[in-house]
């Protein structure tokens, strides 16, 4: 994978907000990582941790404090011509978190899809249209019949389809998935990354797919990044990750996974993590392998006394 070339490149990516003249927020502190295309790559962490804001930073709905972001070779953190901000509304997607905000109320399923067909010129004739609707529409597994209805005429699982359709349309090359699945049902949940699943076999797309829940992250990515106070403290394969972990944190999540099983489920300990009692200053460590495409923040000191215990 490393003799390929990424789609996405994410280089000590800084997003602060200044909230007043003496306090300001550092959202994401350096963070650095990579995707290839048609892989998974999962961002997970506890809320606040800067997930989100990641993804808003990359596809440009925040302005990056500091640091580089290059996507198809294309330096896209700086100032951007006509051209290339039209390049990137079309190559790279996001789908939101709450399927019912995301979608306008007033506007029927045909038009919210084809938004951004309209926008970038991109069908020969309104029957032209049309038929891109019906086939992505088909993709998501819904009808033709959808089309002439409004949002609030469907369940949250289809919203979040229509969120996927309208992302889908544009062909991109990465969808940023945040958080996409946290507001449906368990079993909606598990329909909805089995498309994506099956639609990045069809398309070799690939995502950033961003989320708290770490069984279906395990399930759905090929690597992962664990995310901490704005800081990416692990990262590797999510074999390296699930069967190695290293970082207290990553560890601290790790165990915090119920069981299916009830006998283990009782047997399960949670390990606790308080970064300001740990003695860990996410400042002082550097990404250190671990072999592999397995890496971890800490100081030379940390990384022994981890892998030690």
């Amino acid at each position: 994978m490393e003799n390929r070339r990424p789609l996405l490149e994410v280089v000590d990516l800084k997003q602060h907000f200044r909230v007043s003249r003496k306090f300001t927020v550092k959202a994401v502190d350096g963070v650095s990582f990579e995707i290839y295309p048609g892989e998974t790559y999962g961002l997970v962490g506890e809320s606040g941790s800067g997930k989100s804001t990641i993804g808003r930073s990359i596809i440009r709905l925040y302005e990056p404090t500091n640091g580089k972001v290059f996507f198809n070779g294309m330096d896209i953190s700086g100032k951007l011509g006509t051209n290339d901000w039209s390049n990137l509304r079309m190559k790279m997607q996001m789908i939101f978190q709450d399927p019912m905000a995301s979608l306008n109320p007033r506007k029927k399923v045909v038009d919210i899809i084809a938004q951004g067909l309209d926008i970038h010129k991109q069908y020969d004739s309104m029957e032209d249209r049309k038929q891109k609707v019906y086939r992505i529409l088909e993709m998501v597994g819904l009808s033709h019949e959808h089309a002439n209805r409004y949002p609030h005429q469907f369940s949250g699982g289809q919203r979040q389809r229509i969120g996927i359709a309208r992302a889908l349309i544009m062909n991109p090359d990465l969808i940023i998935a945040d958080e996409a699945i946290s507001a449906l049902d368990v079993s909606i949940q598990a329909q909805v990354v089995n498309l994506m699943k099956d639609i990045q076999k069809k398309t070799n797309i690939a995502y950033l797919f961003i989320a708290h829940d770490l069984s279906m992250v395990k399930y759905i990515s090929d690597r992962i990044g664990v995310l901490h106070y704005g800081h990416l403290l692990e990262t590797g394969t999510t074999e390296e990750i699930f069967s190695n972990p290293v970082h207290p944190y990553t560890r601290s999540l790790l165990s915090a996974i119920p069981k299916p099983n009830p006998d283990a489920e009782k047997k399960r300990i949670a390990l606790a993590y308080d970064y300001g009692t740990s003695g860990i200053d996410y400042n002082k460590g550097e990404m250190r392998s671990l072999g592999g495409t397995h890496r971890v923040l800490a100081t030379e000191t940390e990384l022994v006394e981890w892998t030690k215990a």
